[in-house]
């Protein structure tokens, strides 16, 4: 069944109104993509306050999370068909609005199913903000400055992730959990006036008219299926013990069958609700697949390095959220640089040094030890800042070089699905991997701490005597001794999961090298032959 309702054109006798200098327009679309990453993990650190609040469990609570993902990974890739249907202006704008009301409500929400349902609807609002604005940032940037552009949404994408705990740990410390998300109300209404104003509509904008084309009401179905299936999947798994889950399993199933469904009947649809044949366009294809990469790797060693430090360190959440603050500051500063090479160096070997840094960096994360102190953590995700700003802006400079403008809506809500969809995969392998190669590394350690070894007695004879010079027992100094002693070898098997978990990482960013051997230049002085 098709909808009958037709968006007209702008009529012909009307002038395009005259668009602002590109600096004014790109830090606001930026500031409403950047509340919108940040409320990705703006709540996490919030979860246990919530849970109480809302008289919930914290398994439970963790729905905040994973419904907000869902909605988002749903309305990403239908930036483009949204955008030819309202307009790019509009839509863009209806999302702010969605996303600045949904947020007032969850702020507000009575109890925890009306959090859910709000927090839905921020989801599905801030869905379309990320790929709208690198769409608008694309087209106000003249071709030559292309590299700026994405460098100031990389600046979003990269280091908003790593903020969100901070400032959400430090709003419930110091006033309550709801305030992280009703701090976006009045960012919101400020960003929607100001945008009313500066953000023009782009002549070039195709459109739509829904009663030629109809809804590809098939292909959302199994598309919006699928995405749901597999981010569940991805989120809930590791509290489920992943496939030994019937549920899980069930999520696995529909999310293969959904989302390979969605594909072949995408393809063939003359006008489908995500057109995947603009994956045809080599470069598109290859960023697509770097970024799904990218994602994964910065998500994941996002997620590890907090989790390693407050688990095997002692630092408590707001220390593991510095040691990832300064790695977002250097990306801050290091994005206009590689802005500015992206004109003047060829693509590949921007990606190529970007990929060896990362390589290095991870490196320096696998050589670490439970001795390391704060700067040593630190400068590991410094050098890896260094990696990672080499990486986004080329691959998105490159996914964009040689498609059409009316088409940008379209490359950017696909290339931003897959490096979500990426960095989701990231964080549910890394932490699956840690947690299983973590107790193989303890059972291979245990089964050298038995009475048979002579270092055994040495260790247990010096906790032993210590604890006996303190005045305990010898029943009890010699049961804390052993207590001891397993929980060096649980710490040490702990570290040697991460350790082994970096080292595969720095493995499969080898990958990228050959994707980005094949990726062309852009042509920076003229205008891209782009694809139909």
């Amino acid at each position: 069944m098709s909808a009958t309702l037709a968006i007209p054109d702008r009529p012909p006798d009307r002038p395009a109104r005259r668009a602002f200098n590109p600096w004014i327009v790109a830090p606001v679309v930026a500031m409403a993509a950047f509340m919108e990453v940040l409320d990705t993990t703006i709540a996490n650190v919030a979860l246990p306050h919530i849970a109480g609040n809302l008289s919930v469990t914290i398994n439970e609570s963790t729905w905040v999370l994973t419904s907000y993902l869902v909605a988002n990974a749903i309305v990403l890739p239908l930036n483009g068909f949204m955008s030819a249907v309202f307009g790019r202006k509009p839509y863009f704008m209806g999302c702010m609005a969605l996303f600045t009301i949904s947020s007032l409500m969850v702020g507000l929400a009575p109890n925890f199913t009306a959090l859910l349902i709000f927090r839905i609807l921020q989801g599905l609002g801030g869905g379309g903000l990320q790929p709208g604005a690198q769409a608008i940032m694309r087209d106000v940037f003249p071709l030559e400055k292309i590299g700026t552009a994405m460098a100031l949404y990389g600046v979003v994408v990269v280091v908003g992730p790593v903020v969100g705990p901070l400032l959400g740990g430090w709003i419930t410390d110091n006033y309550t959990w709801r305030w992280c998300f009703l701090i976006n109300v009045p960012i919101g209404v400020i960003t929607l006036f100001v945008l009313s104003v500066v953000l023009a509509e782009p002549a070039h904008q195709r459109r739509i008219k829904l009663r030629e084309t109809g809804i590809d009401y098939i292909g959302l179905g199994l598309l919006a299926l699928g995405l749901a299936a597999l981010q569940i999947m991805l989120d809930r798994g590791e509290d489920a013990d992943w496939f030994s889950s019937p549920f899980i399993r069930i999520c696995a199933v529909v999310a293969a069958l959904g989302l390979l469904s969605a594909l072949i009947w995408e393809w063939y649809q003359k006008h489908p609700m995500v057109d995947f044949r603009m994956l045809k366009d080599r470069n598109l294809g290859l960023a697509t697949l770097g970024m799904l990469i990218f994602g994964a790797v910065l998500y994941s060693t996002t997620a590890l390095l907090p989790l390693m430090v407050q688990t095997l360190m002692g630092y408590d959440a707001h220390e593991a959220g510095m040691v990832l603050a300064p790695g977002g500051i250097a990306i801050f500063f290091l994005m206009p640089l590689v802005g500015f090479l992206v004109p003047r160096v060829p693509t590949r070997w921007l990606v190529t040094f970007g990929v060896l840094v990362n390589i290095v960096a991870l490196m320096m994360m696998g050589s670490l030890s439970l001795q390391a102190d704060f700067a040593a953590v630190v400068w590991c995700r410094i050098v890896q800042g260094l990696g990672l700003a080499f990486l986004f802006v080329p691959f998105n400079t490159a996914a964009f070089g040689y498609i059409r403008k009316e088409r940008i809506s379209d490359a950017s809500g696909i290339l931003n699905l897959f490096r979500n969809i990426g960095g989701s995969i990231g964080i549910a392998a890394a932490v699956a991997y840690v947690k299983n190669e973590s107790q193989i590394q303890q059972n291979f350690l245990a089964a050298h701490v038995n009475p048979m070894n002579p270092a055994y007695h040495s260790a247990i004879g010096t906790i032993v005597g210590a604890l006996r010079r303190g005045g305990v027992s010898a029943a009890g100094a010699l049961h804390a001794a052993q207590a001891v002693l397993y929980g060096l070898v649980k710490n040490q098997a702990g570290m040697l999961g991460y350790i082994h978990a970096y080292h595969l990482l720095a493995a499969a960013f080898v990958l990228v090298i050959p994707i980005a051997m094949l990726l062309r230049t852009p042509r920076f002085k003229t205008a891209p032959a782009g694809i139909e």
